[in-house]
């Protein structure tokens, strides 16, 4: 066998590295439950194959799918065989009796397509193996929208009811549900329902952990067409006429559900090939991110989260810019530890030791991870732990540092001497390091 080549060694440490930072969200992705929106043009996007690999992929981490298929540009192809015009009143479909019928066979012709590529299982393909189990039903029971502006809307629904047990009950056996743009009404009727419907009515009725929608664009963009991370929903709702049409209603459905029970929701671009696992599994995503709260979550640390501290910090103590702790050390003072969480992930931490006979509290292992540096995560720590000593009734904070001087002095931190720390601290100062030492009264 002959050794690999330096191109080919690049791209195996690419993939391992990108493997194991992907671990955390493996993790936290587990057991969640994702409701997916699919428009028609993204199963006619030429994209598609890859965003079926993806989901396949998503379903064998243990991930709980449901998808909600659209069909809007296969009807409208579907009528224009026909000869019939599209009606519309305020954006929404008339679908009279002629227009039924090509409904319900266009939603069942993209389903199939749908169903169909998540049954492949072609060799050397990443579809190989999969084996997954797809299923669907009437569990969308739907009521008629009726009248409105003395516009009858024929067969046009809403979503009257979900059948939560019925979903869950396929998703507990690993089984992805398929739902298209589709329900049913007790007396048999069928109702053509727009997918924003059926997607945001089954997210809120699951309490879904995601909501997230395929449209053109990689996401929400700002007046000078910069894509936005991150939203609340009062926020994305100012941007909704900023949008394309065609991503208003994605965005609006994305509000909605976050708003009624969904915890998040992320619109991504089905033409970009790798958005679903670049938006999951890497910190910087690829497309807008709506909740109520941060996807950043300031809070205490706990054992689980050593790992990801030693992470931020080995680097600092290979440099000298902070003491090296054992993990065995991290572990039993953890409790001192404070923490931000980026999507499961540790992106920050800050410790602070209490010395309550001096009424002081040292500030240490301040630390951003190299990915999330300039974002202002260490003074927010620091703020939050200035908190916390004050309602410990503590009156100063120090800090003991050789690298690091400058800012600590932009954060009010003043210049001091060894005799004014704790005594025990003093007891413990190491000569050879000579770090400069600082107090900031509270």
């Amino acid at each position: 066998m002959s050794p690999p080549t330096e191109q080919g060694a690049n791209a195996a440490r690419t993939m391992v590295d990108w493997f194991r930072h992907s671990a955390p969200y493996i993790h936290a992705h587990r057991d969640k439950t994702f409701v997916v929106m699919l428009p028609g043009e993204a199963v006619r996007d030429d994209n598609f194959v890859h965003t079926v690999h993806d989901i396949a992929l998503l379903n064998s981490l243990g991930v709980r799918l449901v998808l909600c298929v659209g069909a809007r540009v296969q009807i409208e192809a579907s009528l224009a065989r026909a000869g019939l015009r599209p009606a519309f009143h305020k954006g929404v479909r008339i679908t009279d009796s002629d227009t039924l019928p090509l409904v319900v066979e266009a939603a069942s012709s993209v389903r199939s397509q749908v169903e169909a590529a998540l049954s492949t299982g072609l060799v050397n393909s990443p579809m190989h193996g999969a084996q997954i189990r797809v299923t669907g039903g009437n569990v969308i029971t739907a009521k008629p929208i009726g009248v409105r502006d003395g516009i009858d809307f024929h067969y046009t629904g809403e979503v009257r009811r979900v059948d939560v047990l019925g979903i869950n009950t396929a998703l507990d056996h690993d089984a992805i549900v398929v739902l298209p743009c589709l329900g049913y009404s007790a007396s048999g009727e069928i109702f053509n329902l727009g997918i924003e419907n059926v997607a945001t009515a089954v997210a809120q009725a699951l309490g879904a952990d995601k909501l997230i929608a395929f449209v053109e664009n990689a996401g929400i963009t700002d007046a000078r067409g910069e894509l936005l991370r991150e939203l609340k929903p009062a926020q994305a709702s100012t941007m909704l006429k900023r949008q394309p049409a065609a991503d208003q209603s994605a965005l609006r459905a994305c509000i909605q559900a976050v708003q009624n029970g969904a915890t998040r929701a992320h619109l991504i671009s089905y033409r970009h090939n790798g958005s679903l696992l670049q938006e999951l599994f890497t910190r910087e995503g690829c497309g807008t991110l709506i909740a109520h709260d941060s996807a950043e979550l300031v809070r205490p640390a706990g054992l689980d989260d050593v790992g990801g501290i030693l992470e931020l910090i080995q680097p600092l103590e290979a440099e000298g810019i902070l003491v090296r702790r054992s993990r065995e050390v991290l572990e039993a003072e953890i409790h001192n530890f404070t923490v931000i969480e980026h999507e499961g992930l540790i992106a920050a931490c800050i410790a602070l030791y209490p010395y309550a006979d001096s009424k002081m509290a040292e500030v240490a292992c301040v630390a951003t991870h190299a990915q999330y540096q300039g974002g202002g995560r260490a003074a927010l720590l620091l703020a939050h732990v200035e908190k916390l000593a004050k309602k410990r009734g503590l009156k100063k904070l120090f800090v003991l540092t050789t690298q690091t001087a400058q800012w600590f002095v932009e954060k009010g931190f003043v210049p001091a001497r060894l005799d004014q720390l704790p005594a025990k601290k003093q007891q413990l100062y190491n000569y050879q390091r000579n770090s400069k030492i600082f107090i900031k009264t509270l």
